[in-house]
């Protein structure tokens, strides 16, 4: 005679999982490996691609579905989806110590590079490797968290070495040509932009108005709103390169 699974019993395997604890109780959603981090990060949009099963759990491993008046209770409503969302944005992701292991390496990793790419010694212009800014990072005992961005964490990373004296470490320069038609505004418009430029390359007061530059990256927003406005959008921007690093150390 066959065992009839219970109706609110649900078996999954394969599955990871994220807890939130409210109200008092501890639910859980079944979600597919990687994809919660995807989601969380923006690169996954489509829940349906990042849910194993449409359900909210108090325990996903023996299958209890949360009753809808438990639901209720801590979040206000029963409408699956607002509740699956908060879950996933605030819950925290249950993994294997082995997983966890490897997830911070390779955000260790991930982060070192993004900060390797946007960088350089300000001394020498030249990159850094990622094992030095690995070295770097490990030497100021910097941890970072699986669950935030990369990007961001990238930032923060920069700032602490910059603060710590770590290694001389600058943001690279973006290189710019800047061009618009030679009027009477163009001087007025250069002494807007000239607290944004780190460094002029080169000027030509032809009929056409060309700067070339470089600058910080958080300038460039500046500069931009700056030339769309003064210029009603006659002027132009081209980014010439992203880094500023001396030539023979551009990788083929």
């Amino acid at each position: 005679m066959p065992i009839n699974q219970p109706s609110n019993q649900i078996k999954l395997t394969n599955v990871s999982i994220v807890r939130l604890k409210k109200g008092g109780k501890r639910f859980e959603i079944a979600c597919y490996k990687n994809k919660v981090m995807e989601w969380r990060n923006g690169v996954e949009t489509d829940l349906d691609e990042v849910l194993q099963i449409n359900n909210v759990f108090l325990n996903v491993s023996k299958g209890q579905v949360a009753p809808k008046d438990l639901l209720t209770k801590a979040f206000k409503t029963e409408d699956l989806n607002p509740i699956i969302v908060e879950i996933l944005k605030k819950g925290e992701l249950q993994v294997s110590d082995k997983e966890r292991t490897h997830q911070i390496d390779h955000t260790y990793r991930e982060i070192a590079i993004i900060v390797a790419d946007k960088c350089v010694n300000p001394e020498t212009k030249r990159p850094y490797t990622v094992t030095m800014i690995e070295k770097a990072m490990s030497d100021l005992h910097i941890s970072v968290n699986v669950n935030k961005s990369t990007k961001l964490q990238a930032l923060e990373v920069i700032k602490q070495l910059q603060e710590k004296k770590a290694i001389p470490i600058a943001r690279a320069q973006m290189r710019l040509r800047i061009t618009m038609v030679n009027s009477k505004e163009t001087k007025k418009i250069k002494e807007k932009l000239k607290p944004a430029i780190s460094q002029t390359e080169d000027e030509n007061w032809g009929d056409e108005y060309e700067l070339i530059c470089l600058i910080d990256p958080g300038q460039y927003r500046n500069i931009r709103e700056i030339i769309e406005k003064d210029t009603k959008r006659q002027g132009q921007i081209e980014l010439l390169s992203l880094n500023d690093i001396s030539e023979g150390d551009m990788k083929l």
